[in-house]
């Protein structure tokens, strides 16, 4: 048998203009075996909620403030902010 002839795809004759592999010709035998490969182990993967399936981890639980927490904080006074090339003693 000779299947250098024999195309990849072939034309539905269902009167679509869909294309199928075709199991005749070694490539589209491969690619029909890929397919189902992927298919399945996707299926397997949705089944287990494992990979790109797995859902999200929970959120942890909400946990209210300490009861000492007040709100707005006590504000300090702010700290002057140290000039720019400025030295500590100063020049004559």
């Amino acid at each position: 048998m000779n299947d250098d002839d024999e195309p990849v795809f072939k034309r539905s004759k269902w009167g679509t203009n869909r294309y199928y592999y075709n199991p005749r010709n070694p490539l589209g035998l491969t690619l029909i075996v890929i397919s189902l490969l992927f298919a399945g182990t996707a299926l397997i993967l949705m089944a287990n909620r494992a990979g790109p399936f797995k859902p999200p981890p929970d959120p942890a639980p909400w946990s209210p403030p300490p009861p000492n927490y007040s709100w707005p904080p006590q504000s300090s006074p702010p700290t002057p902010a140290p000039t720019p090339g400025g030295s500590s003693t100063p020049e004559p």
